[in-house]
């Protein structure tokens, strides 16, 4: 408020100030007399500062007009002037625009108008690293290989650039098919900048992919001092490392190189069942059996696998069977469970004790159905000498049941015969594992779910297996009806595969009154089964 009330006493003070000097000037005589050839002017008061105004207010424009005109011959010249430094700004801007409107186009996955925008930045722009870049960005995005990598060679030249450059043509080797050259690169990338996660996951992966299982082991050591791997993920992983080494010395021919690697891989990662099985093959060859049941009964509590019972075994390999289901109890009593019930089993039919081994498989046939528990049931029926026909049954449902725990890649569910560090259909690393893979077969298209009606009947068959009215062959003769019904073995048995059809010229059938069911049977050969004609009528 106060502040207002002073500016307005000032202005009103400068407009009475102007008018009394204005008055005071008005009333003066004096004058100002001008004389130019033979010409004379005479300038009153208020004359003569209207003219004083003119002629400084012209001083000034000279003044300006003689700027202009030196920095006019200067820019001509060359040198730096106002007049350079507007147009270098305006270049600038432009140069800038055009970059910005380069990488965002590059985002956009748009290569035509990010190598347009980034040619256009390169002619605007003196700083040629951003520039190389975005060209060398632009050109791999377009598909212009050769363009791509002589831009990346130029980023070399620059020391803030060069990791840029060099992980640029890593990736175009990569993609080139040239791992080895991409390999090198990375190894060089990461000289550049040792702490760098992505190249360090490069560089292992192709490591891992040449087979070079040490240099692997080095890069992820200096991955897990970098601080980006917890530490029993490192163990893990080098465990892994470790194994497939110890499979390399050995398949080279270095035994005890291959022994010592596989003692230490099963060392950091017990739970890993190949390593375990190797090192307890290790031990067992050096003498140190009690060491290598130690190390396969400290894998089996982690998960029980066929390999364990396998390398469990081999430690003594001259024992009787009886003796070794006595030493497998102290294995499979660590863990009860499917895998030590198949095993149990297996044991029992080699030492010929077959009921012992049907109650050790229990229900697994019914609640978890395989094609090793079908044949530990067919080799239990053979045992107890049960019929072909039961035994062929089992072996029937095995063609057609599931296979049971395999190694299965965990990234994509790709079935391995064998365990491997890297996976043979997306080359992951370490994602291999032991478990059932998903089933989403359905259904077999060919009629292989009727082989088991072809084969055999089990003891207690499916009733569509013996409903009577079922025709086999409708061109042949119906026979008469029997005195009394066949037993399901019975008559599983005149559907035997090897029969072979009736050849010409045979007997014919026998009269309509010949005895069925007690009598021999003719010597003709039983009638090949139509599995088309089967399956119309609702088997």
């Amino acid at each position: 408020m106060i502040w207002t009330v002073l500016k307005i006493v000032l202005f009103l003070a400068v407009v009475a100030g102007l008018t009394l000097g204005a008055e005071a000037l008005m009333s003066s005589d004096a004058g100002l007399r001008i004389a130019f050839a033979n010409v004379e002017f005479t300038l009153g008061p208020i004359q003569m500062a209207l003219a004083a105004l003119l002629l400084l207010g012209a001083l000034w424009l000279l003044l300006k007009l003689s700027g202009l005109l030196v920095a006019t011959l200067r820019f001509i010249n060359g040198d730096e002037t106002a007049i350079s430094r507007y147009f270098q700004r305006s270049r600038r801007k432009r140069g800038f625009d055009a970059l910005t409107e380069g990488f965002i186009a590059l985002a956009s996955d748009d290569g035509d108008k990010a190598l347009s925008k980034a040619r256009s930045a390169e002619k605007l722009l003196e700083n040629r690293t951003l520039t190389n870049l975005l060209i060398a960005q632009s050109a791999q995005a377009k598909g212009d290989t050769a363009l791509a990598e002589d831009y990346f060679k130029r980023l070399l030249d620059e020391d803030r650039a060069r990791f840029v450059g060099v992980r640029g043509l890593m990736q175009q080797q990569i993609e080139a098919g040239n791992p080895e050259t991409a390999r090198k690169l990375a190894e060089t990338a990461l000289t550049l900048r040792p702490g760098h996660g992505q190249t360090q996951d490069t560089l292992m992966a192709l490591q891992n992919k040449a087979g070079d299982w040490s240099g692997a082991r080095r890069t992820l050591l200096d991955t897990s001092r970098s601080g980006r791997l917890p530490k029993p993920v490192y163990k893990r992983r080098d465990a892994v490392l470790t194994l497939q080494q110890a499979q390399a010395e050995a398949k080279a021919g270095r035994e005890s190189v291959a022994q010592d690697l596989a003692i230490e891989a099963a060392k950091h990662s017990p739970e890993l069942v190949p390593a375990a099985v190797m090192a307890a093959e290790a031990l067992t060859a050096r003498g140190k059996k009690r060491a290598a049941a130690k190390v396969i009964r400290r894998a089996w509590k982690a998960q029980p696998h066929p390999e364990l019972a396998r390398a469990f075994a081999g430690i003594e390999a001259d024992e009787t069977a009886a003796e070794r289901v006595r030493r497998f109890d102290s294995l499979l009593s660590l863990v009860e469970g499917d895998e030590a019930r198949q095993t149990r089993a297996e044991l029992l039919i080699a030492a010929e004790d077959f009921p012992a081994a049907r109650r050790a498989i229990g229900d697994l046939h019914e609640r978890l159905p395989s094609q090793r528990v079908m044949t530990i049931m067919a080799a239990i029926e053979r045992g107890e000498g049960s019929p072909d026909t039961v035994v062929r049954g089992w072996l029937a449902r095995a063609l057609t049941a599931p296979r049971g725990p395999q190694w299965v890649c965990e990234n994509c569910q790709h079935v391995h015969a064998s365990w491997h560090a890297l996976c043979d259909n997306c080359t992951s690393f370490d994602t291999l594992s032991w478990k059932s893979p998903p089933d989403s077969t359905g259904p077999s298209a060919t009629g292989t779910e009727m082989l088991p009606l072809i084969v055999g009947a089990l003891p207690a068959a499916a009733p569509q297996v013996a409903e009577p009215e079922v025709e086999i062959d409708l061109h042949a003769p119906e026979p008469p009806e029997p005195a009394a019904a066949k037993p399901e073995a019975e008559e599983a048995e005149t559907i035997e595969p090897e029969a072979t059809p009736e050849p010409a010229g045979a007997p014919a059938a026998p009269p309509a009154d010949a005895p069925t069911a007690e009598a021999e049977p003719a010597p003709t050969a039983p009638k090949p089964i139509d599995l088309e004609q089967t399956r119309r009528a609702g088997l």
